[in-house]
Formats: structure tokens, sequence, C-alpha cells
């Protein structure tokens, strides 16, 4: 039971520890948006997590299976940009800046399920 118990708490750490490490990443995009030749940097925040808590992507035992993740699969990468800038600056403040608070609100959501899972739980030990 307990380590049903660590595993489940450990995901939303592992969570949270991920959307602390992009958060930093996207306001290091945002704060390089100015520097010629800065290349925006990001990562795909559910791939990364299925690579780090050993779930999502499925295992192959056989030669001839598809593997469903690359080989960076867990790893963050450089973002592509849509208008592309002369000076080799691929920061587009407003896709980094929307990036940035989707990422700040789900931090905080991420936070807010696991004070409720441990309420939950403090409810439960003091049996009220």
């Amino acid at each position: 039971m307990t380590d049903a118990f660590r595993d489940h708490l450990s995901l939303f750490a592992s969570a949270l520890n991920l959307r602390e490490q992009r958060g930093a990443m996207l306001a290091s995009n945002i704060a390089n948006a100015a520097t010629p030749g800065f290349k925006a940097r990001d990562m795909d925040f559910e791939t990364v997590l299925n690579a780090e808590t050993g779930g999502g992507a499925l295992a192959t035992s056989n030669g001839r299976h598809f593997a469903t993740s690359g080989p960076n699969a867990g790893q963050a990468g450089y973002r592509v940009p849509v208008n592309p800038s002369l000076d080799g600056n691929t920061v587009e403040l407003a896709v980094e800046q929307m990036e940035f608070a989707e990422n700040s609100l789900r931090y905080q959501t991420s936070l807010t399920l696991l004070n409720r899972r441990i309420s939950g739980l403090n409810t439960a030990i003091k049996g009220e």
C-alpha cells in the first residue's frame, strides 16, 4: 500500500519539477527575445514526464516491432519558428508568453491537485 502511495505522490512531484524546469526554459526564451542568434528551447511535457516515470511509450520485445518513441524522447529541443527573424533569433515573443502562461496555470493546477490529495489523506487518517 505504501509503495502505491509513494508512486502516486512521486508522479505529482515529477510533474511539478518538470513544470518548473519548463517555466525556467520559457522564461529564458522570453529574456533573450532580442538576443541575435538565440535559439528558443522547449520540451514536450507529456513525453518528458512519460520518459521520467516509465509510462507512456510501449516497450518493444521483438526486433520487428515499431518503436513508439524516438531516441531523443524526454529531452528539450529547439522550437521551430513560424516567422524566422533576420538575425537568427527563433524566439517569437507572443508564442513564448502564451506557453509560459499556460505552463504557469498547469503548474498551479498540479499543485492544487496535490494539496487536495494530501488533504483527503489527512481527513481519512484522522477519521473525520
